[in-house]
């Protein structure tokens, strides 16, 4: 089951994101970038909100790869090492985060979780576009102007967030969780 992990799965993926995600993050800091704004929010939003695609698109490459037959006959069901890589990638993100900011690892759990429950439904690919899509939203509609003048963000943005928002935190778990038995069950479109 090592070997499939690590030849087919290629779950090897998942650790290289993370790391590039790590020396992005350390290299740009807090760069921003232009983006345009439907809601007269800010002109620039953080290059740093982008990452966290990195590691959505690996993992859903990695569970993209499959051998059906070696699946079907395998003594261990795929989906469970499937269920426990992508918990153990929620982990490694978390640890990633103590070195680039806690609320990418929040986003990277809330990407996840999105890419999983559209995975149910479509396919890895559409999934990893869902997440993508979910956070380009909240970028370009999430960021407003206070009452105060300054650059705010909308109450549903929650990629926008600060690190330490208990309530983006607790949504970004909540939808981790709900996700993850879901996307691996035996009525999934994509299993």
């Amino acid at each position: 089951m090592n070997r499939y992990a690590i030849t087919v799965r290629r779950w090897w993926a998942v650790p290289a994101a993370l790391a590039v995600l790590v020396l992005i993050c350390s290299a740009i800091g807090t760069s921003t970038v232009p983006v345009p704004s439907l809601t007269r929010g800010a002109g620039g939003a953080q290059l740093a909100y982008f990452t966290p695609v990195l590691v959505v698109i690996a993992v859903m490459y990695c569970l993209e790869r499959q051998l059906h037959e070696a699946e079907t006959t395998a003594v261990l069901p795929v989906r469970l090492l499937d269920q426990g890589a992508v918990v153990l990638t929620a982990l490694l993100a978390h640890g990633a985060g103590l070195l680039v900011g806690m609320d990418i690892a929040r986003n990277v759990t809330l990407l996840l979780g999105i890419a999983l429950l559209v995975r149910r439904m479509a396919n890895e690919a559409t999934a990893a576009g869902a997440g993508l899509m979910f956070l380009i939203l909240n970028i370009i509609l999430g960021r407003a102007i206070g009452p105060n003048g300054h650059s705010t963000h909308a109450w549903w943005a929650i990629v926008l967030y600060p690190s330490g928002n208990m309530p983006a935190w607790l949504l970004a778990v909540a939808l981790f969780a709900l996700a993850l038995p879901l996307a691996f069950s035996r009525t999934s479109v994509s299993r």
